[in-house]
């Protein structure tokens, strides 16, 4: 459906990201740190089957044009659940649910299944992006309208753009991901040294076990990464899910297999073999690397070894970050064992709005004594990391 606003522009909602050619579309996404919201990385979730009308991910992408020009997107979906998303806002559809008000569908921005920090909207350089975000949350609203969606939802949202969104009325709800930053370190004994007595002692016994267990552990990136790599990631990833997070399989086959003519640019594997058999991997993770930012996805492994999961997810990659000058590694979603070793709590907001009046005056009173509860427990976390006694601060 196209909308013509003044004369030179237009809006357009599309429900394939294929309908807009790839050089267009990353004019506008590949300045962005984030690595998540280029064109090859989402037509490869929906033209694999992951992220279709199918599986809960409708495709609803607003465009907006200046004549012929794409001078603005935003990646975003239509929701009949709220699976893959991390942000876990199961109180909010009950609360509608006690009120009788209808929760889904709803419209949702971000990178399907993907719990990093940098959704926003696409803006080209050099547009007046208060004009073209005030006609996009203007066109945003009448498609909500027009479709009895309950509210707009945008998750692990670019700091900067939130502050922005704010203006227009979004509710900002506070979260946390454990993310490590680069505090200038040279060495891996760099990193080691902000640790306590006690948990460098840890973690040398945990990377020692991999040494004993005979197993050596590479990182192999974009070219270096062999074809027959790339159906085993799926078979990892899959292995993993069916293991510890029943119900979350998001990804097919077909995806992990489109990243190597596509996408192998960005990726980074740490693989683990045996040393008597250095051409198949017993354990693996993938990453994606942007610039100064990293990202760590999926692991997986074959055969249990001792603290492998450590070395594949933590401390190689923590060690191959510093040799290339990266500054900012996220490992990904959970953190039982990320806080143990130096990933502290680093805050993410997601951007809310309610279209019921009922649930947006339930949202305006309570969402600050949430996200007070929510430092409360980012402070209580950081208090605990098992650093040296010269103090470290975290910013909240």
């Amino acid at each position: 459906m196209v909308e013509q606003l003044k004369p030179q522009y237009s809006i357009a909602w599309i429900e394939k990201i294929a309908e807009i050619p790839k050089i267009e579309w990353d004019f506008l996404a590949e300045p962005l740190k984030t690595p998540f919201l280029e064109w090859e990385w989402l037509n490869n979730l929906e033209t694999s089957g992951s992220a279709t009308a199918r599986t809960g991910w409708q495709p609803a992408h607003l465009t907006v044009w200046r004549n012929r020009s794409l001078i603005a997107a935003a990646p975003l979906y239509i929701k009949g659940h709220s699976y893959g998303e991390f942000v876990f806002d199961h109180q909010w559809a009950d609360l509608s649910h006690r009120l009788g008000v209808r929760y889904y569908p709803k419209l949702l921005g971000m990178t399907p299944f993907t719990p990093a920090v940098g959704y926003r909207f696409l803006i080209a350089p050099g547009e007046d992006e208060a004009e073209i975000t005030e006609m996009m949350v203007a066109a945003i609203d009448r498609f909500c309208d027009r479709n009895r969606l309950s509210g707009c939802n945008f998750l692990f949202v670019d700091p900067d753009w939130r502050a922005v969104m704010e203006r227009y009325g979004f509710r900002s709800w506070l979260h946390y991901s454990y993310i490590w930053t680069n505090r200038g370190f040279q060495t891996f004994d760099d990193y080691l040294a902000v640790f306590n007595a006690n948990q460098r002692r840890n973690i040398k016994r945990e990377r020692k076990a991999v040494v004993n267990a005979n197993l050596q552990v590479k990182t192999l990136v974009g070219e270096e990464i062999p074809h027959h790599l790339f159906p085993l990631i799926y078979r990892f990833y899959s292995s993993t899910c069916d293991k510890f997070y029943w119900g979350s399989k998001y990804l097919t086959r077909q995806f992990f297999e489109q990243l190597y003519p596509r996408y192998r640019h960005r990726v980074v594997l740490v693989t683990a073999y045996r040393e008597d058999n250095d051409s198949r991997p017993v354990g693996l993770s993938f990453c994606l690397r942007k610039s100064e930012n990293f990202y760590g996805r999926y692991w997986g492994c074959f055969q249990e070894y001792d603290c492998l999961h450590f070395e594949a997810c933590y401390y190689k990659p923590i060690e191959w970050a510093i040799s290339q000058g990266i500054q900012m590694f996220d490992p990904g979603a959970g953190g039982s064992h990320k806080k143990r070793r130096g990933f502290p709590a680093t805050p993410n907001y997601s951007l809310h709005r309610f279209y019921d009046p009922r649930m947006s005056n339930l949202l305006r009173h309570y969402i600050n004594e949430i996200n007070a509860m929510e430092r409360e427990e980012i402070d209580a976390i950081n208090q605990d990391l098992p650093f040296s006694k010269r103090e470290i601060k975290f910013q909240i």
